[in-house]
Formats: structure tokens, sequence, C-alpha cells
């Protein structure tokens, strides 16, 4: 029986009896020692805030008053460890979005991941998390579209786009929200376009929560349109680029996950292929240019003439 076991199991027998019980039969019961008892005694009161008491004259314990209950939450060491590095991966990857309603959660996982047999906190001192081209969204904004996108509310938004830099009004049904390389989207209906659009949550000005319910679609339609294609642009495929690399670069290449079609095989001479799908090649090219003479385009002609025509682009500026 761990030491969760135990508390729950302390926990059942203080609230079903009405007389104290003797030191010795927790003991029994709990199948543990005299000091391992006190502990859970301890823990019980401090982290939990137990009404435990000791009858002297009854020489047993009891809970001081009838309606107490344990937390909702419970965890095992493991799962708090879990828990902690998700709560510090988002603290530190967007910070401030959502630190009043992860306060309390914290402070009560802080507690009790303080003891010595968790690590005395170590963990959280422990986690280094770098931050990589990240844009930070309003934080008001973030929480009027989750709480929209949660209660299944529509949002009224104006949002600066920055390829054509301009304002625009928009009337929109949330449909998820999304972490992408280190920002946050929104997917949603759009009812001025009537169609399906991403939009980042930094370029949101202004947001605010209508009282008419959103536009529902399936989960299945959602994936169709945002995993049918490359990267963060959405839409059925218009194309299937073949890349191959170098026989150096494959080594991490064929380890990672570009897209959940992608056709991969390794060729004679070491290098690697990749096939993928893609609708708008923008976000593609950006990612084959970082490698430079590490991949080659094989198809289509297209977008091979394109990578060709911006690494020349980029050679003449070193000329």
């Amino acid at each position: 029986m761990d030491r969760m076991q135990r508390i729950f199991k302390l926990h059942q027998i203080l609230a079903c009896r009405r007389y104290p019980i003797p030191r010795a039969q927790l003991e029994a019961e709990l199948e543990c020692s005299r000091a391992t008892l006190t502990r859970i005694l301890a823990e019980m009161r401090d982290f939990f805030d137990a009404p435990i008491e000791f009858d002297k004259e009854a020489g047993g314990y009891r809970y001081s008053r009838d309606a107490f209950e344990l937390p909702g939450l419970w965890f095992t060491p493991s799962e708090l460890l879990a828990l902690s590095a998700a709560q510090q991966l988002l603290a530190e990857a967007q910070p401030g979005l959502l630190d009043g309603q992860l306060a309390p959660l914290k402070q009560r996982i802080d507690k009790l991941l303080g003891q010595a047999h968790l690590g005395d906190g170590e963990l959280a001192r422990r986690l280094r998390i770098l931050r990589m081209a990240a844009r930070q969204p309003d934080t008001r904004i973030f929480q009027t579209v989750a709480g929209a996108t949660a209660q299944r509310q529509r949002l009224a938004i104006e949002y600066h786009g920055r390829e054509r830099d301009a304002v625009s009004t928009r009337e929109v049904s949330p449909q998820r929200l999304v972490h992408y390389r280190d920002n946050w989207y929104l997917d949603a209906w759009c009812h001025q376009k009537d169609g399906l659009r991403s939009f980042a949550l930094d370029r949101i000005r202004a947001a605010r929560a209508l009282d008419q319910p959103a536009r529902d679609l399936d989960e299945a339609g959602l994936d169709g349109h945002y995993r049918a294609t490359y990267g963060i642009f959405a839409g059925p495929a218009t194309g299937h680029a073949v890349l191959r690399f170098s026989a150096a670069r494959a080594r991490w290449i064929a380890d990672e996950t570009w897209h959940p079609d992608q056709e991969d095989r390794w060729l004679a001479d070491g290098r690697f292929e990749r096939a993928l799908p893609y609708a708008d090649p923008r976000e593609l090219i950006l990612d084959i240019l970082k490698y430079g003479p590490e991949v080659e385009v094989i198809a289509p002609a297209d977008l091979r003439a394109e990578v060709a025509r911006r690494l020349r682009e980029a050679a003449r500026q070193y000329d």
C-alpha cells in the first residue's frame, strides 16, 4: 500500500467511525509502522487541512467535524511530477496567459512537491524551456477567446493580418485553440467568408464574446481541413513534395514527423527521401531553405524552381 492509498484509506476510516480510533488499530488497518502513521496524520493536516484531532480521554483519533471531504484531485507522485512539468511548460512558453487561473492549483502542487520524497521542489528548478520565435498574445484576448471556445459562443474580433497589413472585423465561431511552433492560433468558422480560417492570436486586436451560439463542426471535418496538408496552412492538398536529404542530415530527419501522411524511404547511397502533401507552399519553402545544401527538392517542378530562385537571390547578397 503506497502513501496516497494510505491517506485515502485513513480518510475512509475516520469518516465512517463515530468514535475515536486507537493508534494501534489504525496502524493495523493501514499496515504501517508508528512513524509512518505519524507522517500520514501530519500530511493530512498540513496539505489537506484535515480536521484530525486526538481525543485523550478515548485514546484515539477522529475528525473534529463530520462534513470533511478530501479534495477532488488525487495524484500519484509520478502524476504530480508530470503535472508540475506541464504547468512549468505553459508558464515558460507563454508567461502570464493563465497565471490567475493556475495560481491556486500551482500553490497546491508546489506544496505537495515540496515533500522530501518528491524531490523538495527540485523539478521546477531543473526544467529549462527555450522559447524560439514566440509571439505573445494579449492576456485578456487569450482568455476571452479561450472562454468563448469552451462555452461554444461566437466571437466578434478585430484582426490585423500581416500579409495585407490591414485590419478587418470578423464574426467567427471558434472551433479549436492551437499551439504551434511556440505560438497560439484559433481555428474558427468565419461567417463573413463562409469558411474555415486560422487566426494568429497575437494579431487579434480586440475580441468580444457574443450571445449567439457558435456553429459546431464535426471533428472529422476539422481534421480533414486542417491536417490534410503541411504546416499551419489548411485546406485540401494541391501538391505533393518530394525532398531528398543528404546522408549526414538524414540521421535527424528520419526520426522526425513532418506530417501524418508522409512517406519515407532510404536510398542505397545513404540519402533519405521524404514525400508529403502541401497546399500553400510558403511554410514548406522556409523549412526547406533552412537545410541549405543538405536537401534537394525533387518534385514538383514549380516547387523546385521556387526554392532554386530563392537560393540564387540569397547567394547574390553575398557576392
